[in-house]
C-alpha cells in the first residue's frame, strides 16, 4: 500500500482536525502518500482532493470543525456513485481510506471495502451514539460547551426567579443532555431513551423543590424529545413561574476541542494508519474501557448501545 486517503463525513465534531493530523503525520512517517479528500464522499466521487504532508496539518489540532470540510452525499449510496468513487481511487492509486464520521459514514466505508478499497472508520460525532464505542470524538467538547452555556443561562435565570428550558443536541441519543444536566444540577433531564410524564417529571418536581425553597429552575431537554417552547409555556401557565425556552443548537458542534478530544482523536488516527499499514480494512476504530480497539464494520454497525439508566436515576435523585 503506497497511497491512502482521509475524509470527514456527516456532522462535524471538535477533534476531527486532530484525527486528520494524526492520520497524515503517521501516514507520512510510514512512507505513505496521503491524500486529503474534501467534502466527504462527494470529494471522493469527483476527485476533489490534494496531497497532504507534515506541514499541511500544522496548527490545526486546536481548531474545531474540519479542514477537509464535510457534506452529506445521497449519490454515494447509489451503485453509480460507488463506481465513481472506485474509479477515482484507481486514478490516484489510492489503496485505502480513513473515514472520520458516524454510522452513515461507516456504511459507506463498509460498501467501499466490499468493493476492494480497504477503509477504516474513526467515530467522530458529538452525540456519542456509535454502538461499538464508549467514547466518540467531539463528545467531551460538546458536553463542556453545553455546560458552559447553561451555566451562563443560570445567572440570568436565578436573577429573575425564572425557569429555563434548554434544548441540547442529541436527536436519537441523550448522552449530552444527561451529562450536561448532571453537571449543571438540572431539576429535570428529558432524554429520548426514557419515557416521561410532563406533570410528574417536570411540574411535580418543580413543586417539590419549591417547598424546599428553590426559586429558579433548569430543565434540560435532548433534541430528540424537543418541544421546549411548548414546555416553557405550559410551565409558566401551570406554575406561575416566568419561563424561557433556549435552543443551544450548533454552537455545540464548534469551538476548540478539549484535551480529551485531542488525545483520543490522535490515538484513533494513529490506530487507523496502523491497520492500513497491515493491509487491514473494513474496520472501525473504537474506544472501550479507555483502550483503543477495532471492530469489523459489519459487527460494529449491528451493535446496540444503551444509556446508563443508573446514572439517569442518580441525576434525578440528587437534583431535588
Amino acid at each position: 500500500m503506497k497511497t491512502i486517503g482521509v475524509l470527514t463525513s456527516g456532522g462535524d465534531a471538535p477533534g476531527m482536525n486532530a484525527a486528520i493530523r494524526a492520520v497524515v503525520r503517521s501516514g507520512c512517517e510510514n512512507g505513505f502518500r496521503v491524500m486529503g479528500i474534501r467534502r466527504g464522499w462527494n470529494g471522493l466521487m469527483y476527485g476533489d482532493m490534494y496531497e497532504m504532508n507534515l506541514r499541511s496539518v500544522s496548527n490545526i489540532i486546536n481548531r474545531g470543525g474540519t479542514i477537509l470540510y464535510s457534506a452529506r452525499s445521497p449519490e454515494f449510496k447509489t451503485e453509480d456513485g460507488m463506481k465513481k468513487a472506485i474509479e477515482v481511487c484507481k486514478e490516484h492509486n489510492m489503496e485505502g481510506v480513513v473515514v472520520i464520521g458516524g454510522d452513515g459514514s461507516f456504511r459507506g466505508a463498509r460498501d467501499l471495502s466490499l468493493r476492494g478499497v480497504p477503509c477504516v472508520g474513526i467515530p467522530g460525532t458529538i452525540d456519542n451514539d456509535i454502538a461499538c464505542c464508549d467514547y466518540t470524538i467531539g463528545y467531551d467538547t460538546a458536553m463542556n460547551t453545553a455546560m458552559e452555556m447553561v451555566d451562563r443561562l443560570r445567572d440570568t435565570t436565578e436573577s429573575h426567579d425564572r425557569c429555563s428550558v434548554v434544548e441540547v443536541m442529541g436527536r436519537r441519543a441523550g448522552y449530552i443532555a444527561l451529562n450536561a444536566g448532571i453537571a449543571c444540577g438540572a431539576t429535570t433531564i428529558l432524554i429520548p431513551e426514557v419515557d416521561f410524564d410532563f406533570e410528574r417529571d417536570v411540574i411535580d418536581r418543580m413543586k417539590k423543590t419549591q417547598k424546599t425553597g428553590k426559586r429558579h429552575f433548569i430543565i434540560i431537554v435532548a433534541e430528540g424529545v424537543g418541544g421546549v417552547a411548548e414546555m416553557a409555556k405550559k410551565i409558566e401557565a401551570e406554575m406561575g413561574v416566568e419561563s424561557r425556552a433556549t435552543v443551544l443548537g450548533h454552537v455545540q458542534r464548534g469551538g476548540s476541542p478539549t484535551v480529551r478530544d485531542r488525545v483520543v482523536a490522535s490515538q484513533m488516527g494513529y490506530k487507523a494508519v496502523e491497520l492500513l499499514k497491515q493491509g487491514i480494512g473494513n474496520r472501525v476504530v473504537a474506544m472501550q474501557k479507555d483502550e483503543i480497539v477495532d471492530f469489523d464494520i459489519f459487527e460494529a454497525l449491528n451493535m446496540k448501545k444503551s444509556i446508563d439508566l443508573d446514572l439517569y436515576k442518580m441525576a434525578h435523585e440528587i437534583s431535588i
